[in-house]
């Protein structure tokens, strides 16, 4: 059931959203500063990409209070349009019942573009 809705989702925009995230995590590494946030967009892209089956887990700071500044900066230059663009998707799709696990997919991307850093991807 998971190939079947990741199909679906690739179909109706995922491999947009997919692509999105790849090329500006590309232009974010361009500068040895943007180098850790876009490995957090890549991170962001292979969940657009893949999203039904995987599960997104929080393993705490690994490095300690670094994570919570990363997570804080990345919130206020990135995080906040990404995350409002999937709650306006997420909102969107749950209007219907058919719609209802593609904007679960959507709450799930947006919960993990407000906060990247300290996050795994299992599954």
């Amino acid at each position: 059931m998971h190939t079947l809705g990741n199909i679906i989702w690739i179909l109706f925009g995922g491999l947009m959203i997919a692509l999105e995230y790849a090329l500006s995590s590309l232009l974010m590494m361009v500068t040895i500063v943007g180098i850790p946030f876009g490995l957090q967009t890549l991170k962001l892209a292979l969940v657009a990409l893949w999203p039904f089956g995987t599960q997104i887990v929080a393993d705490g700071f690994p490095s300690g209070c670094l994570a919570l500044l990363m997570n804080i900066i990345w919130w206020i230059v990135g995080g906040i349009p990404i995350a409002l663009t999937h709650l306006f998707w997420g909102c969107l799709f749950s209007i219907t019942v058919i719609g209802l696990p593609f904007g679960l997919q959507h709450f799930k991307l947006m919960t993990l573009a407000l906060f990247p850093f300290g996050k795994t991807i299992v599954g």
